[in-house]
């Protein structure tokens, strides 16, 4: 069965973008040796990309080919794609039902869920199996925070951590509330 899982990196102060969705800070050296899980390691156990609008639209402003190859990659949205790749499908609905769509296509393999708010509403939902974050040693001042207000408390257990270069990567796992 899919499993929804997160990817995703993070400045010291708790965001993943800068203003105006700058990423220039995200460190691009290939790191060899580590323990922590490695973006290729994650995306060998990938059956889809599940993307929200404003992540799909920061994407295609990048240089270049686009970065995810033949991966089938569905975008939340309610407005048209226009020249989106020919494996980019715009989904839209429920967060439970979207989600429900993105395991579909995935098979057996696993949904890799990016974007903050579309992160935020699987939280929500009780539907984030895993989260990979990756810490990097940068304070922002401002920017897309990685995680907002909540309306409920979301507890997680994590693995012990793993240095990833000069960065920290931890995981993380849906705990059960404590009562």
């Amino acid at each position: 069965m899919a499993r929804i899982r997160v990817y995703i990196a993070t400045s010291m102060d708790g965001f993943i973008a800068g203003p105006e969705d700058d990423l220039s800070w995200l460190p691009t050296a290939h790191i060899e040796e580590t323990d922590a899980v490695t973006f290729e390691g994650f995306l060998a156990d990938v059956g889809v990309l599940l993307m929200g609008r404003r992540t799909y639209d920061v994407v295609r402003g990048f240089e270049g080919d686009w970065p995810y190859g033949e991966l089938p990659v569905l975008v939340a949205t309610s407005r048209p794609l226009d020249d989106a790749p020919a494996t980019v499908t715009p989904v839209g609905g429920t967060i439970t039902s979207i989600l429900a769509e993105a395991k579909q296509v995935a098979g057996e393999r696993d949904v890799y869920l990016d974007g903050g708010n579309l992160v935020q509403q699987a939280l929500e939902a009780d539907a984030v199996d895993e989260l990979i974050v990756t810490v990097v040693p940068i304070l922002l001042g401002a920017g897309v925070r990685l995680f907002g207000e909540t309306s409920k408390r979301i507890p997680l257990q994590f693995e012990a951590p793993q240095r990833y270069g000069s960065m920290v990567q931890l995981r993380a796992r849906r705990a059960e509330s404590p009562t």
